[in-house]
């Protein structure tokens, strides 16, 4: 029987957000589904609707907190600023990822118009139409693989993106034994 220890557990933990691997697996993740996305708006015609916009902005944020965590890395301080950003970043996906699966199996009930809400100063709606335009109103996401909708992936997706970045975040900042 393989038996893990706390301490090799949390070492685990406090390793990963130090090296590459992590935040290029995070950078690719998130690359990866906005091209997902993007394949289902412009080639299967489902059309993005405000909550998806707003998946879509969390995802970019992702791609930036992500480049600067990677260039970082080593850098302590720095390090933990942006893995506090993965947990803003995982806390919004995730929130996003329950309005949008409780809209589609109808246990919440939201306003879903077509305004993002943003300030005029920050209107990437209209910058980046193809990536950040609003087309409809919410209501079902399409079916990714095996009766899974893209908001049931989402969910479980900004989930297990919680709980990990939350294990490495709370393993690098308690104080390691031999120091």
């Amino acid at each position: 029987a393989i038996t893990l220890s706390m301490s090799k557990v949390v070492s685990v933990f406090r390793k990963m957000p130090s090296g590459s691997r992590y935040w290029l697996v995070l950078l690719l993740s998130a690359i990866s589904l906005i091209f997902a996305a993007l394949y289902y708006q412009y080639i299967q015609q489902e059309l993005p609707c405000l909550m998806c916009i707003q998946v879509r902005i969390w995802l970019v944020l992702l791609i930036f907190v992500s480049i600067f965590g990677l260039l970082t890395r080593t850098q302590r301080w720095s390090n933990l600023v942006a893995q506090s950003g993965l947990l803003i970043i995982a806390g919004g996906l995730a929130e996003r990822a329950y309005m949008l699966l409780g809209t589609e199996r109808g246990f919440v009930f939201s306003d879903c118009g077509f305004d993002l809400g943003l300030p005029d100063w920050l209107a990437i709606d209209v910058w980046f139409p193809r990536l950040f335009q609003i087309e409809t109103t919410c209501g079902y996401t399409p079916e990714i693989i095996f009766g899974i909708t893209m908001a049931e992936s989402l969910m479980a997706l900004s989930v297990l993106m919680c709980v990990i970045c939350g294990l490495a975040f709370l393993a690098s900042i308690i104080p390691a034994k031999d120091q």
